[in-house]
């Protein structure tokens, strides 16, 4: 029997970076659309280009670059939201306007302050924006979950009427229950005039563990779309998991109706990828991709195994990507094979000298780390690429002394804003100190929220990755740094977080959360 095609619309580039301190520059999220395309995503919901211009122009920057899927913006029910929204996915091969309006009593009344009438007119207007630059348009009813039935499928029907092709039934805050959930798309399928039209779509989220399990209770009961994110990143308890929808419908085919496009080789290193450039790391025990997903402890479960492997387990390791961390490139490889493996990852660096840079930092790390692996070369080039109008701090030189029974001592000198400074401090740890110093040059009087350090790879000359949260002036802030010697990475991670918060592009909050 032929099964429907399920469509996997990723927003981990709007969503998922929603979540504190995640973030990510114009050149990361270009990577990370990469790999959502080499994996076969359907949809890549770019941004929110109203937001504010480094969303815009990063929205824009995918829609050249990638080719093989949808790229799409959000856009809240408003004029300049789509007109923004339109203009930045214009490149694309495939574009998508993603608008929304809330739908619930609370937040018809408290928020929007607008009559259920005004909001069905002002969501019929917003498609007929939206379709001035492209025919490819998704409505969602912002919080859905919470909102009468009978309403929705008001509204549904007017913005089917008018033009758009896929309707979107969010779970905004995460209040439904699998049953629940699956009963209300059940209904609005049949009772919504003309629902054979549109692609019924859900967006869950996972304030109560269960965002997943709406999304595919939803599946059963007719929707052929679900928004998810990588590693499950999103505000608040975040999102579905893309990674958990794709292998619970390849894994139980038996059960579902349909079928992905997904090419599920990519789901660990897209999980990876992101991890390192969010700073989110992956609980062990996360499925799919948590590094105990496939490790048998127990002594009967390992026998089991080697016995036969579906006594235990119901994917294989290999189908999602999981191998040996690929040794790549050592110290007597050259610049050609070092572009060449980038290109491989999806790693495009926009000029010759970033390469340049790039590649002296890769032969400075060969020099320290006999084997380099593609995780190496992830953590390299996120920690290299920095736009120059977000390196206003950059370390120069870096000194710390720590012996037992004496307080540790750095000195620092920092290159801010072209200028070279001097600052010295000691602390509980050569971190700590490391960190006074460049705050007594910075001053910037940030909050340290967060310091995460993880290995790369195996071994003692692994490279250490580094993250920093900070938060200042209600501003929530990661940084990132990697590097063999911890203690220059976690300078590396501070300043690229104080570069951040020096960054004047403050974005603007949506009118809710889809």
């Amino acid at each position: 029997m032929q099964k429907d095609h399920l469509v996997i619309f990723d927003t981990t580039l709007r969503d998922g970076e929603q979540s504190p301190g995640a973030s990510m520059t114009k050149e990361e999220k270009i990577r990370v659309a990469r790999q959502l395309e080499k994996m076969r995503v359907d949809v890549i919901e770019a941004g929110f280009a109203a937001a504010s211009p480094g969303d815009f122009d990063a929205i824009n920057a995918i829609a050249h670059a990638i080719k093989d899927s949808t790229v799409c913006s959000l856009a809240r029910a408003n004029e300049n939201d789509i007109r923004r929204a339109g203009e930045a996915i214009r490149p694309a091969a495939a574009g998508r306007i993603h608008t929304f309006i809330a739908t619930s009593r609370i937040h018809m009344e408290k928020k929007l302050r607008m009559t259920p009438d005004e909001v069905v007119e002002q969501a019929v207007r917003a498609i007929g924006w939206g379709r001035e630059y492209t025919d490819d348009i998704e409505f969602s009813a912002e919080d859905a979950g919470r909102s009468e039935l009978d309403f929705l499928c008001r509204i549904f029907e007017a913005v089917i009427k008018a033009g758009a092709t896929t309707i979107n039934v969010p779970d905004t805050v995460g209040y439904n229950i699998p049953y629940q959930y699956a009963e209300t798309m059940r209904q609005l399928i049949a009772r919504v005039p003309n629902s054979d039209k549109v692609v019924w779509s859900v967006h869950c989220h996972n304030d109560l563990g269960l965002a997943v399990a709406n999304s595919l209770g939803a599946v059963l009961a007719g929707a052929r779309q679900v928004e998810c994110t990588i590693n499950g990143l999103g505000e608040r308890a975040g999102n579905a998991a893309l990674e958990e929808i794709v292998m619970a419908v390849r894994t139980r085919g038996d059960v579902f109706p349909v079928e992905t496009r997904i090419d599920t080789t990519q789901i660990v290193p897209a999980s990876k990828l992101v991890s390192q450039i969010t700073g989110y790391p992956v609980q062990p025990n996360k499925a799919v991709v948590g590094a105990n997903a496939f490790a048998h402890e127990s002594g009967i479960h390992q026998d089991g195994v080697l016995k036969h492997r579906e006594t235990y387990e119901i994917m294989r390791a290999q189908d999602v990507g999981w191998s040996q961390n690929k040794l790549v490139l050592g110290k007597h490889s050259g610049r050609n094979a070092f572009k060449t493996r980038l290109q491989e990852l999806g790693i495009e660096l926009e000029s010759d000298e970033a390469l340049n840079a790039a590649f002296a930092r890769f032969k400075e790390l060969a020099d320290r780390k006999h084997e380099i692996f593609d995780e190496d070369l992830h953590a390299l080039v996120s920690d290299e690429v920095v736009t120059p109008e977000q390196e206003h701090y950059k370390l120069v030189y870096s000194h710390v002394c720590s012996e037992t029974g004496e307080m540790p001592f750095a000195s620092v000198i920092l290159n801010v804003g072209g200028v070279e400074k001097k600052g010295e401090a000691g602390g509980g740890g050569p971190v700590d100190a490391t960190f006074k110093a460049i705050e007594s040059i910075a001053g910037s009087g940030a909050e340290l929220l967060l310091y995460s350090v993880n290995a790369i790879t195996t071994g003692t000359d692994a490279q250490g990755e580094v993250t920093t949260r900070l938060a200042k002036g209600g501003r929530i802030v990661n940084g990132n740094g990697a590097d063999t010697d911890i203690v220059i990475a976690s300078a590396r991670s501070y300043l690229n977080a104080l570069n951040k918060l020096q960054s004047s592009l403050d974005k603007v909050r949506a009118q809710g959360d889809v």
